[in-house]
């Protein structure tokens, strides 16, 4: 028999600075859900693939900031949170076609690297627990594969940047890193170019229809029953 209401455990959190009571075990974002809240920015994919719920917060009784993914981390009791809808930071706009060809792209549009000072404050904030600092030291030598290779599980959050003391948008050095290897170093593939051929000839126009003709319940039924290589 699952417990009553009353007799379920709770904890107390702060969300932008009021106190709430919510169950214990929940996640950031289900708490604050829970609390009241309807997200509509800093909410995505739920599942701690896309980066949107980039989340400080502290913890009663301790002076550090922390940071986290809101579908990932569970609520404390004493928490103070935050939501970071969006991480400022400057990306820079360049022809893909033409940047990496020579020299080190990754310094020569983010000059702010070579700033770094090796705190590793950086890998230390990161939810997928990346060795960004030391992609970042690649950066600087302008090693375009390792940095694309060490920074291939990232998801643009953004928490590294935030926590940075040189201002350095180490996400958005790993994403031009990952466009620039891809486009210019990385072997092409015969079946990828296959299958963009069969798409653009129509070959799964019918496929697509039907699919997007389906209820969502249908949609949601063929997903959890689909077969995984």
């Amino acid at each position: 028999m699952s417990p009553s209401n009353e007799d379920q455990e709770t904890v107390r959190i702060h969300i932008m600075g009021k106190e709430y009571e919510v169950p214990k075990g929940l996640t950031m974002m289900d708490a604050i859900e829970h609390s009241g809240y309807r997200l509509i920015r800093g909410v995505g994919c739920r599942g701690g693939f896309c980066g949107a719920c980039a989340t400080l917060y502290r913890l009663e009784g301790d002076y550090k900031l922390y940071a986290d993914l809101a579908c990932q981390k569970t609520v404390e009791d004493g928490m103070y949170l935050m939501q970071l809808p969006f991480t400022p930071a400057g990306r820079k706009t360049y022809d893909i076609e033409e940047i990496g060809r020579d020299g080190n792209p990754l310094l020569e549009n983010y000059p702010e690297v070579a700033r770094c000072v090796s705190c590793n404050t950086c890998t230390k904030a990161c939810p997928q627990d990346l060795e960004v600092m030391d992609f970042i030291n690649e950066a600087i030598r302008g090693n375009i594969e390792n940095v694309a290779s060490m920074s291939f599980d990232c998801i643009q959050c953004g928490i590294c940047a935030a926590r940075c003391p040189a201002e350095i948008p180490h996400h958005h050095v790993a994403q031009m890193a990952r466009r620039v290897y891809g486009k210019h170093n990385l072997p092409k593939s015969d079946h990828v170019a296959a299958r963009v051929r069969e798409i653009e000839g129509g070959e799964f126009d019918e496929s697509l229809q039907e699919i997007t003709s389906l209820s969502r319940e249908v949609l949601e039924e063929r997903y959890e029953s689909r077969e995984i290589e």
